[in-house]
């Protein structure tokens, strides 16, 4: 993935079937300092476009296309080793829960809700730019021992987790579908940190939180919650249940690894 300092750097590709919106979200990333940017209006074409490297270090997409939503193309980018890690920005009216939730398990880094001014959308940018850069060293020592769980439900999500850990230099990852899946394997081995979701079949972040806190012979481990859960009365059980901090879904990858160092070194 190629390193970028600042937003005129970036290379975007616009999925947009709108030739006004298309206009309008071109004249917005022209008045950010960014010129390098394609439109395309289907999924289609915008896979096809980022067959060349060159194409697109950032894809801005709204939800509705002609021949797939915008929750299909982000997934089909997710499951494709050279597009996987390409940031994806959603633009969108959609307020629908269900609609949005692939996109936040996507590993999206942004969801821009229309209508939008040219600071949010900016401030998505900015976020796609943290992704495209390498971090910077955990301050903890020996980092190469330590050991994550990831528990998530989403496949997507794990993918993306993974790949922030082993930029940090975290290498031993383990990784579990729900929270019942991830009590056996926390009863036979240690761990540093455990990333979770909320909402999981079996065993949901809440119930695997009270779990550790009140079973488990490690708890004491700092538990970080990454979700898209939006209930602040499901988020206060949560925080009741002990979890170490909470951090939402799409989430930037810097408010992720500051959440992931703090924890750590706690």
């Amino acid at each position: 993935m190629a390193l970028t300092s600042s937003l005129a750097e970036l290379v975007v590709l616009l999925v947009e079937p709108s030739q006004m919106q298309a206009n309008l979200v071109t004249r917005m990333l022209e008045h950010q300092g960014i010129r390098r940017v394609t439109a395309v209006t289907s999924a289609r074409a915008a896979l096809a476009a980022l067959n060349d490297p060159d194409s697109g270090q950032v894809v801005i997409s709204s939800l509705y296309l002609p021949d797939m939503p915008g929750t299909e193309l982000v997934m089909a980018m997710r499951a494709e080793p050279m597009l996987e890690t390409i940031p994806f920005i959603l633009v969108s009216s959609e307020t629908r829960p269900q609609l949005l939730e692939p996109i936040r398990q996507s590993g999206a880094c942004a969801i821009v809700a229309k209508p939008f001014t040219e600071q949010q959308l900016a401030r998505a940018l900015y976020a796609a730019v943290d992704n495209l850069n390498p971090p910077e060293e955990l301050d903890v020592a020996d980092i190469e021992a330590l050991r994550v769980l990831v528990v998530d439900d989403s496949l997507a999500s794990r993918h993306y987790l993974r790949r922030l850990l082993e930029e940090l230099g975290i290498s031993r990852i383990s990784e579990c579908v729900n929270g019942r899946e991830a009590v056996e394997v926390l009863q036979e081995n240690m761990f540093d940190l455990v990333i979770t979701d909320y909402n999981m079949p079996e065993m949901d972040g809440r119930e695997l939180t009270e779990y550790i806190r009140t079973q488990s012979w490690q708890a004491d481990v700092p538990v970080l919650m990454v979700t898209s859960e939006q209930n602040m009365g499901r988020l206060a059980a949560v925080e009741r249940a002990g979890v170490s901090a909470i951090c939402d879904k799409p989430f930037e990858a810097s408010s992720v690894r500051t959440l992931i160092n703090d924890a750590l070194r706690s």
